[in-house]
């Protein structure tokens, strides 16, 4: 089924707090979830880390799409997700804030809608505009010296 309708996927408990985490995608492989110690023994991530790389990969990708469509230059972006857990008044832990470093490469940057895409690609990523409903999320884009090209919040 296309991104726009539904989709399912399906977890079976291994032993403890792991579970395996089946796609509806024939090619995808299973990804095994853990919680860490003392509930579980890390053997993969957790949801607050998939929840991180969903956003981190939706950003990424929807800033390459902008950029360079179906022409994306290999290697030309690296992203770095920050995940800040908190304790709500009831002492409950809570992604409490996301912040994504996009690292993107000169060759990307080179692209006609740069300052265009700077003002657009946030708010086309399903994951990062669906989180911040109830997380803040932080985005910066830099170029490959670190410079500031794009702040969002």
């Amino acid at each position: 089924m296309s991104e726009a309708g539904k989709f399912t996927i399906h977890l079976e408990q291994e032993e403890g707090y792991a579970f395996r985490v089946k796609f509806d995608i024939k090619k995808a492989d299973d990804i095994l979830m853990d919680e860490p110690p003392p509930l579980g023994e890390r053997n993969g991530p957790n949801a607050s880390r998939l929840l991180a790389a969903a956003a981190a990969n939706c950003l990424s990708a929807s800033l390459m799409f902008c950029l360079a469509k179906e022409e994306v230059p290999a290697e030309s972006v690296k992203t770095e997700a920050t995940c800040t857990l908190v304790r709500n008044e009831k002492k409950r832990l809570r992604v409490g804030r996301l912040d994504i470093r996009i690292t993107a490469g000169d060759e990307l940057l080179q692209s006609k809608r740069l300052d265009r895409c700077m003002s657009l690609f946030e708010d086309f990523c399903v994951v990062t505009a669906s989180i911040r409903d109830g997380i803040p999320v932080g985005v910066e884009v830099v170029n490959e010296a670190g410079e500031l090209l794009h702040q969002g919040e």
